[in-house]
């Protein structure tokens, strides 16, 4: 099988195949869902059975059917966050990268001063005194993701706004937009491609962190992170907590499958073009 003009790898095809049946199973949850996810349906933490195929959560709930809701709430909010982040992140950095001089070194300057304070930290403060409204969400973790998509976006473009044909552009007069969309853009997707990825992971995990704090998606909509907090107090009692975990951590690894074998194209692309 083949993506982009590569054959991909067996590890690779796994990954995808990993990320198609939770995308599709998001897109999809309000069909394939014998349950909404707010209903109750019987006795708490009653065992899996024919009607209820991983159990019922600790007040009545069905959990297959919040697991296919939570990951419309999840992935969904995650790739809302990773593209917000990237379209921020890649406009300052090719900004930066074009133009140079004091542009360069104010961004710069903001995106060292938002990395030097931790990420939780500063989320928790943050989402603390705003609240945890969806909206409020996005932007502030779009935003403190945003640092590390413009320095990986302002060292490929630094390394592109050199070449010959970059400066050809600027002598016949391209304004800044056009060098950005027609030179350096094409050149950078590669590398940020694969970042997408990384960035993916790193969102989707985060947020289940902050729902699992307490600070993230609140009940009561469904989300993984949430529903380890929930179904994790009681383990002892009912494994159920294990369904939502293992959800992330196998989403988790099938973009990292996706993610390697990417890199590894780029790497072996950008050897041969050496």
């Amino acid at each position: 099988m083949k993506l982009f003009g590569h054959r991909m790898t067996p590890l690779a095809m796994i990954g995808l195949a990993i990320v198609a049946i939770n995308v599709g199973a998001a897109i999809l949850a309000p069909v394939i869902a014998p349950y909404s996810e707010t209903d109750l349906v019987g006795d708490a933490f009653a065992d899996p059975s024919w009607d209820h195929w991983f159990g019922i959560d600790q007040i009545g709930r069905d959990i297959f059917s919040r697991m296919l809701f939570g990951a419309r709430m999840s992935i969904g909010l995650s790739l809302a966050i990773t593209c917000l982040s990237f379209t921020i992140g890649i406009i300052a950095g090719f900004s930066a990268a074009a133009l140079g001089r004091w542009v360069d070194m104010v961004l710069s300057r903001v995106v060292d001063l938002l990395l030097s304070m931790p990420t939780l930290i500063f989320a928790f403060i943050v989402l603390s005194v705003l609240g945890t409204a969806i909206p409020v969400l996005i932007l502030t973790i779009a935003i403190l993701d945003s640092t590390r998509v413009f320095r990986l976006s302002r060292a490929v473009a630094m390394n592109i706004t050199v070449l010959e044909y970059v400066e050809a552009a600027k002598l016949r007069g391209e304004g800044l937009w056009w060098i950005i969309r027609r030179e350096i853009l094409p050149n950078a997707v590669p590398p940020l491609v694969a970042e997408f990825g990384l960035r993916f992971c790193f969102t989707f995990l985060f947020i289940a962190a902050l729902s699992f704090l307490g600070l993230g998606i609140q009940p009561p909509n469904a989300d993984w992170g949430s529903m380890v907090k929930d179904l994790g107090q009681v383990i002892a009692l009912s494994p159920a907590a294990l369904f939502p975990a293992g959800a992330i951590a196998l989403l988790t690894i099938g973009v990292n499958f996706i993610v390697d074998w990417l890199l590894a194209v780029y790497s072996k692309g950008h050897g041969e073009g050496a």
